[in-house]
């Protein structure tokens, strides 16, 4: 049992036989001077591209090779239509809460994707509650509901976990008070629902050999058998995270503590990234596939641990690797300890890391996420270029894609549409009518940027088509004579069962609608997906294995793992 908190307190998708367009190492060469770039034909086939209009300027970048293979008669591209009337307003609650950020249910204002958590882990370093702090603050952005750091000295435990953000919830005196020379910290979203302190991680319990603390991004799709089948046999739950399943699997293994975590992960399906630590080891390992990232580094003679590469700059650590699929490593006295639980049968990264989730100053597998969104925005702009006036993307995620996409095609990006990053948690709605003014007080446009100008606005994804449909209008209210809406993903279809909180499928607007049907309800004048090999040459990443070794079942519905989805739990994460 957890012990009470130690503290008072395409279109590419649809064109299923699209030509795959190399990125190579002559992508950004520059074309002779005149040259479109894609071919006359391709380009006058586009929406807003009429004979008549002028011609993409001569400043263009794009190897005569790699245009060459753009198809030339896309004539009825299912992705867009010019002229599309404005749809009738759309009837929308903002807030479910007294304060901002409480919860991404449905009727969150804004139906963005959520990644569940974030994990952070320091062996053998005096200071290592303050550096998991700092490591934390990194990762934010992988969740903002909750947060807590747990510290081991001499075998004693020490811990807090609290709600909100990690500067809420730490102040020095509470660092102060987290002695010892290992640590592992964790950020987390909720899902539906409500926000419970009793899941906010690390958790701690109770076992045979001592304290056991335990932290993991992520999602088990087989939880709900494992934990009814524990039920069956005694085991009473405290929590409704999975990541008590795995403690419980722990504490019923006669084995020692290495051999009864690998065969707790043996048990297991689903993407995930764990950190364990007891009085004497920290344990760190990744799923069979690698879906949820998990990467190590050195500071000076200790060892880090973290979702993301972003929090290793951030505490001056130096990145080693990425801690492999399957894998397990060991942390004791006697230094580092290499071990695995399974083998690699398929590499399968969450292609939404690598578009969305990951801060643009993190590497995965070594690929650098603003470079990667850069070249999905080049790509995107390759197989959908429209004429327009200015390049805008919806902060922050799809800025790397819209400068790419603004370079390749020699169209001046601007900063069409501004976030305001002081709106958070405590941002108190007291009436209905500030409720339905909520998304400006988000997001707004720049009026004198976008008005009277054809705006290509870049996002990175469409969920539920809610959030796409305010911000068009957003424009549209701001004057933009057009918005031609570029995704730099292909359609989300299907749901995840492995850590990223998506809605029912019946709630995924490309599940229902075709791409024309979704270009209309979002009242853009076009629309248009990245195709899924577009994305794939984009990353880059393992060339000889499928999917590039991302996992795309979102996109689809190709999941990496067997399982039998009527028992499946999908739409939340072992965090909740």
């Amino acid at each position: 049992m957890p012990d009470a908190v130690k503290s008072g307190t395409g279109t590419g998708a649809v064109w299923a036989d699209q030509p795959v367009v190399k990125l190579g190492s002559s992508f950004a060469a520059s074309r002779p001077a005149g040259a479109s770039a894609i071919p006359g034909d391709a380009a006058s086939a586009l929406p807003g591209n009429e004979a008549s209009a002028p011609q993409p300027s001569a400043g263009l970048r794009a190897a005569p090779a790699v245009l060459a293979a753009v198809p030339a008669a896309r004539t009825a591209l299912p992705a867009s239509g010019a002229g599309a009337g404005r749809p009738s307003s759309a009837q929308a609650r903002f807030w479910t809460g007294d304060f901002y950020n409480q919860g991404n249910g449905q009727e969150e204002i804004f139906d963005k994707l959520k990644e569940e958590c974030g994990v952070f882990g320091v062996f053998g370093h005096p200071d290592a509650a303050h550096l998991t702090y700092y490591g934390l603050h990194a990762l934010q952005h992988r969740g903002e509901e909750s947060c807590g750091i747990c510290t081991s000295d001499d075998g004693d435990f020490h811990y807090h976990r609290g709600m909100g953000l990690v500067k809420e919830v730490f102040d020095r005196d509470r660092l102060d008070g987290l002695v010892g020379d290992r640590a592992i910290g964790h950020v987390r979203y909720s899902t539906a629902g409500a926000s419970r302190l009793a899941n906010a991680q690390p958790l701690v319990f109770k076992y045979r050999d001592g304290d056991l603390a335990v932290c993991t991004n992520g999602n088990l799709v087989n939880e709900p058998v494992i934990r009814r089948e524990l039920e069956a046999q005694g085991s009473i739950f405290q929590t409704s995270s999975d990541t008590e399943v795995i403690a419980h699997l722990i504490a019923r293994s006669p084995k020692d503590l290495v051999d009864a975590v690998k065969d707790a992960f043996s048990r297991l399906i689903g993407g995930y990234a764990f950190l364990i630590m007891t009085k004497d080891r920290l344990i760190a390992a990744c799923d069979p596939n690698g879906f949820r990232p998990l990467v190590m580094g050195r500071l000076g003679d200790a060892y880090v641990f973290a979702s993301e590469t972003c929090a290793f700059e951030t505490i001056g650590a130096e990145y080693v690797r990425d801690v492999q699929p399957g894998e397990l490593l060991v942390l004791d006295k006697d230094g580092l300890r290499e071990e695995r639980f399974a083998v690699l049968e398929r590499r399968a990264v969450c292609a939404m890391e690598y578009i969305y989730f990951a801060r643009p100053d993190s590497d995965i597998n070594q690929i650098n996420l603003h470079s990667a969104r850069k070249r999905m925005g080049q790509r995107l702009a390759l197989e959908s270029f429209v004429n327009a006036d200015i390049v805008t993307g919806v902060p922050d995620s799809s800025i790397s894609a819209a400068i790419g996409y603004a370079e390749q095609t020699g169209i001046p990006y601007e900063l069409g549409l501004i976030k305001n990053k002081y709106t958070g948690r405590t941002f108190i709605q007291p009436s209905q009518e500030l409720r339905e003014k909520g998304v400006k007080m988000k997001l707004s446009a720049v009026r004198k940027v976008v008005e009277g100008k054809r705006v290509v606005m870049i996002d990175d994804s469409i969920v539920r088509g809610t959030t796409s449909l305010r911000i068009v209008n957003l424009l549209r209210e701001a004057g933009a004579l057009e918005v031609h809406v570029r995704i730099t993903s292909p359609p989300f279809m299907n749901p995840c069962y492995y850590g990223i909180d998506t809605p029912n499928p019946a709630d995924l607007i490309a599940n229902t609608k075709t791409v024309e049907e979704i270009r209309k309800a979002i009242n853009a004048d076009s629309l248009y997906f990245l195709s899924k090999e577009g994305l794939m040459e984009a990353v880059g990443g393992h060339e000889n294995e499928k999917n590039r070794g991302m996992c795309m079942s979102c996109f689809d519905h190709d999941y990496p793992t067997r399982v039998q989805f009527e028992h499946a739990k999908a739409t939340t994460c072992s965090c909740d």
